[in-house]
């Protein structure tokens, strides 16, 4: 799942938990928008760790100087 998989998770479980008022006999919607959302969260934060860690290091340039110049 990819950041915007879990922006939508984080969207659709606030939706779900602070912007809908129906009540299932079976379903309480608004504890699936907060685990919705929880879930949202901690994918957020695994995939910017994942990213952290892929994200290569360019070591600086150097002038490599060739000693096998030929004088005349």
């Amino acid at each position: 799942m990819g950041l915007g998989g879990c922006i939508l998770l984080i969207g659709v479980g606030a939706i779900l938990a602070f912007a809908t008022d129906w009540h299932m006999d079976s379903v309480n919607v608004d504890l699936v928008g907060w685990i919705m959302m929880i879930v949202g969260v901690i994918g957020v934060f695994v995939y910017a760790s994942v990213i952290r860690r892929r994200r290569m290091v360019v070591p600086p340039t150097t002038t490599v100087v060739s000693d096998d110049e030929r004088h005349l």
